[in-house]
């Protein structure tokens, strides 16, 4: 999709669509309710079908990539938002392997263009890249995975530590948990990366971090603290930070009078229900995810890689959105 609405990205690009769900955060899966529930253009789950998209389709990057030359910038290019291009082993979907090297040639055409590859299968990376590209991926290619809590990053993060990339992001988002990056062995001061960390060019081993709240009809609320904690930790190891959405839900004392006529029901973050918030009487409110928009504490989260600033002055018990 040319000029994606998705916010730290420029397009988007599906090679094909169809996927399964792996963890909690895949639970309200917004591309299942749309290409299976809705639209019955594929089937999800390990044994659904997966169906590639147009030639025309494909040809897209190819027109983005020569406008981007022209211009004289880079675009960033999210792929796919409908899909995992790290799907599965090799010898278990032949058809994705065919489609997956396809990508691959169509990512080495387009030198204009960053390449930004996200999956919940980290794991699968090396090995799917490792005939085509060895133990390096192109410089104009972004891996990154999905982290919607503690446990997932503590299983996800180590293998995409693994992966040698010019960039490697977390892309938290629906973010459902409270997160410590250095426990997950994310920041150079952890000493699950020690070993990791010697066979890197660089000292910072994540260098961009996105945060979002879950949106859709059945979207869970996230908690402020959450994102403000991930927030400072990577303001304290420099590593940018896009604050991409609150989701459906905001803190009910942040509400108007204007977003009230679009209230559903509010949070309470039950005693032992909330990780860390044990007590906790943060009260949320549904609003949509326009209303709620995506201000943190007065500002607006834009950082990418190389354009971080140093946004954060002591603002980490700041109460306002």
């Amino acid at each position: 999709m040319e000029n994606s609405k998705i916010e730290w990205t420029d397009h988007t690009f599906n090679p094909w669509v169809g996927c399964s769900k792996v963890s909690p955060g895949c639970q309200h899966c917004y591309a299942e309710t749309l290409m299976d529930k809705r639209w019955g253009k594929v089937q999800w789950g390990p044994q659904g079908t997966r169906v590639r998209t147009s030639a025309a389709n494909w040809r897209k990057p190819l027109q983005w990539n020569k406008r981007a030359k022209e211009e004289g910038v880079r675009y960033r290019v999210f792929c796919a938002s409908l899909a995992d291009v790290m799907e599965d082993k090799l010898d278990q979907r032949s058809d994705l392997g065919e489609w997956r090297n396809d990508l691959f040639s169509l990512i080495e055409q387009t030198p204009n263009l960053d390449w930004l590859l996200l999956t919940k299968r980290p794991e699968n990376v090396n090995d799917m890249i490792s005939q085509r590209w060895g133990k390096w991926l192109p410089i104009n290619v972004w891996i990154g995975t999905s982290v919607e809590n503690q446990e997932q990053a503590e299983k996800r993060i180590p293998h995409l530590l693994k992966v040698r990339a010019a960039v490697r992001f977390l892309s938290m988002e629906p973010l459902l948990g409270p997160v410590d990056l250095k426990e997950a062995g994310a920041l150079w001061t952890s000493t699950k990366s020690n070993e990791i960390i010697k066979t890197l060019p660089e000292w910072r081993l994540i260098h961009w971090v996105i945060v979002g709240g879950e949106s859709g009809n059945n979207a869970r609320p996230m908690h402020p603290n959450w994102v403000r904690s991930i927030r400072d930790q990577c303001v304290a190891a420099g590593i940018p930070f896009h604050f991409k959405q609150w989701g459906e839900w905001i803190v009910s004392s942040h509400v108007t009078q204007g977003m009230m006529e679009h209230q559903s029901w509010s949070w309470p973050w039950a005693t032992g229900k909330a990780g860390d918030l044990h007590g906790d009487t943060t009260m949320m409110i549904r609003v949509g995810k326009k209303m709620a928009g995506r201000i943190l504490d007065r500002k607006t989260w834009d950082e990418y890689p190389g354009t971080v600033e140093s946004q954060l002055k002591g603002t980490s018990n700041d109460n306002t959105l």
